[in-house]
């Protein structure tokens, strides 16, 4: 697969990267430990190079899996990981004090079972404690060699103009894709200016723009999807629309509307680097098979002429959640 820089420090990256959360964490129970396993081992053997997790994501077990996976390759990849809630509860508060960033890389590092963390992200803005104080840690992470870059998650403008002049940001994690385009207003703009690679998660618009959902489908009860209101049946219904768009390119380029998808995404920048998550084998060489499509420029304009038709329905997260992005 070939390989992408994240910002001007080099850090290279493959082009799509395995976001792991799902794994553990947010869709329903937990994949069984020695899937989960040979699903990450897998995606490095198809050139994945780049794999995401989260003390959150758990808390706690996702770190651990990822850090069993991928001990017997661990110096060929890059691992990223996020602090940023009370006790890694992502249900809890926002926590970013310079004394739990530390704890936390300590932990981290034993769980991951590592002597360095690849990226190190905030996972969401603490409004209780400056960003400065926030990369100002980071950069003394990195100066003892805990850490080897910094990066910020679902940060505004300001936020990441506010960190970068501290400590460098090697990438942006946020939501995007074709139907969450807000990033491209200034996100995308500042990230440009700043020399900032960009991660985008859900790049598969959680599940949805694989086709395989529908107005009908129904979620296992501790599925996060079950309180996002773009997943309310009326949006789904709705927002069908982007699916038929994506399956028609599909069927002309002899793949899958989640190829088309990735494929987009990788094609609006060389700085771009989705992390579509998965559990399932079949799946995960599905979306690795988006890093091949290449869309031309008549592709792109075709799909952005269609796209510009369809408004999508419903907020991506429900309002409590809503107000721990963007700041």
């Amino acid at each position: 697969m070939e390989k992408r820089q994240l910002g001007n420090n080099g850090l290279e990256v493959s082009a799509l990267g395995l976001g792991c959360m799902g794994l553990s964490f947010g869709y329903g129970p937990a994949t069984d430990t020695q899937d989960a396993i040979k699903l990450i081992r897998t995606a490095f053997e198809r050139g994945v190079t780049f794999f995401d997790t989260a003390e959150a994501y758990g808390p706690f077990i996702n770190e651990e899996l990822l850090g069993e996976a991928v001990a017997p390759f661990r110096d060929e990849i890059v691992i990223a990981t996020k602090f940023g809630f009370e006790d890694g509860d992502s249900k809890a508060g926002l926590d970013s004090r310079p004394e739990r960033i530390k704890t936390f890389v300590e932990a981290a590092l034993k769980r991951l079972k590592t002597d360095r963390i690849d990226l190190l992200y905030q996972h969401r803005v603490d409004p209780n404690v400056p960003i400065e104080e926030v990369a100002g840690t980071v950069k003394d992470l990195i100066q003892q060699g805990k850490v080897k870059h910094f990066g910020l998650s679902e940060a505004g403008v300001q936020t990441i103009r506010r960190a970068h002049a501290v400590q460098p940001v090697a990438a942006l994690q946020s939501e995007y894709s074709l139907w969450w385009r807000e990033p491209e207003a200034e996100i995308i703009p500042t990230l440009e200016e700043l020399g900032i690679g960009f991660v985008p998660f859900s790049p598969l618009g959680k599940g949805f723009l694989t086709g395989k959902i529908d107005e009908n489908t129904t979620f296992d009860s501790t599925d996060f999807r079950n309180i996002v209101p773009r997943f309310a049946a009326d949006a789904r219904k709705a927002n069908q629309a982007l699916v038929d768009l994506l399956n028609k390119i599909a069927e002309q380029k002899n793949g899958t509307p989640a190829q088309i998808a990735l494929a987009w995404l990788l094609a609006q920048k060389p700085w771009i680097v989705p992390i579509p998550g998965t559990t399932k084998l079949h799946r995960l060489e599905e979306n690795l098979g988006g890093a091949t499509v290449v869309l031309s420029e008549e592709d792109l304009i075709n799909i952005e002429n269609a796209a510009s038709e369809i408004t999508v329905q419903g907020a991506r997260y429900p309002e409590a959640l809503q107000k721990r992005v963007g700041n």
